[in-house]
């Protein structure tokens, strides 16, 4: 099982932060993509693809309302070929990059036609003119201008040259409800779970994506799994439970937030997620201090997180590989919380939870 842990974008930090992850011995690194929050993802993972070797580079993850289809098909592909065929596109229906445009995340008939877009562009094949949405008030039909040639369709035809030589970027979505986790599933190279640590959950997840590729005529085992875990790693489990808080607070409400939780949970679950969901306040999106984490119990973190010492972390991790996960993405402090015990928890991953996992 690979082990990838999550970063803001930072185009004067990228590099020696991607340095850092993989002399620590982590299998990739994501940014994210949240323009009012961070920046550009795309050069960050350009700087960070020049300044390493070996570790695994995406987005953790972008959306499909803030770019078309073909520009994100050609910046992720851009940073594949940079990096020498380590990059991957992690990709959601969008949460604080479209909050901070005034938006709710994308309708499902839009997210899933955007990736079909994509992987079109990505398996660099040609998308039909009248696939493209882009509303004619705000640019009007190319026909229009009587050219005397143009093209016939849309294609990043660099993309396919480059494919001669090697394979496409693989797709991975971010996936909690079980209308995202189908549409996963069927057009994507592997569904990335927000559905915390629970293993419960996560075996739902699983096998309501394979019946999906089943029911469809598609081999079930022909995908990947992964999840999106928050990990805090300190012999006090208290110290654990204040770095992952804030970060819980977000993937959590992905099982609630159009108000009815996704998956398997139990009436205090169901509690306190939907506590969680009337008390968040995306001004604090991923504080550990915010009014959103106050709505957490002690109990909801200790399952939904990995958080405690060494030991147990790499159990959890364990119990998630013998789903069936062959990639988790680990968040780990977040601002709001302890500077000392996050820094505490980064050593005790890189000394312990990293190498205790290769064994």
């Amino acid at each position: 099982m690979e082990l990838w842990t999550t970063t803001v974008a930072s185009a004067r930090g990228a590099a020696r932060t991607a340095q850092e992850i993989e002399a620590a011995g982590w299998d990739g690194m994501l940014v994210v993509d949240s323009q009012n929050l961070s920046g550009d993802p795309y050069v960050s993972l350009g700087l960070a693809a020049t300044a390493t070797t070996r570790i695994g580079l995406g987005t953790g993850v972008t959306n499909s309302v803030t770019r078309h289809a073909a520009a994100t098909a050609t910046s992720i592909a851009s940073v594949d070929r940079i990096s020498n065929g380590r990059a991957v596109l992690g990709i959601g229906r969008g949460d604080s990059a479209l909050a901070h445009l005034g938006r709710a995340p994308a309708r499902l008939a839009q997210f899933e036609r955007y990736l079909r877009q994509l992987q079109t562009y990505l398996r660099g094949e040609a998308v039909s003119f009248e696939e493209i949405d882009i509303p004619h008030e705000v640019a009007p039909l190319l026909s229009g201008l009587h050219l005397h040639d143009a093209p016939p369709s849309s294609r990043i035809g660099w993309i396919a040259d480059g494919l001669r030589g090697g394979a496409k970027v693989p797709v991975e979505v971010a996936a909690s409800g079980p209308k995202v986790i189908a549409l996963s599933a069927l057009h994507a190279e592997r569904v990335m779970f927000t559905l915390g640590a629970d293993v419960e959950r996560l075996a739902w997840g699983i096998a309501l994506a394979k019946k999906t590729r089943r029911d469809a005529g598609l081999d079930p085992d022909g995908i990947a799994f992964g999840a999106y875990v928050n990990l805090g790693c300190h012999s006090d489990v208290g110290a654990a439970r204040g770095l992952v808080r804030g970060g819980l607070t977000t993937f959590a409400r992905f099982s609630v937030m159009h108000g009815k939780a996704s998956g398997p949970v139990s009436s205090g679950d169901r509690d306190v997620l939907e506590k969680l969901r009337s008390n968040y306040d995306m001004k604090a999106h991923t504080r550990g201090d915010s009014r959103q984490a106050g709505t957490l119990t002690d109990d909801f973190v200790d399952r939904f997180a990995i958080v405690g010492s060494p030991e147990r972390c790499i159990e959890r991790l364990r119990a998630l590989k013998a789903l069936g996960l062959d990639k988790v993405a680990i968040s780990g402090g977040t601002r709001g919380a302890s500077a000392e015990d996050a820094a505490v928890s980064k050593r005790l991953v890189a000394e312990q939870v990293l190498p205790g996992m290769r064994s």
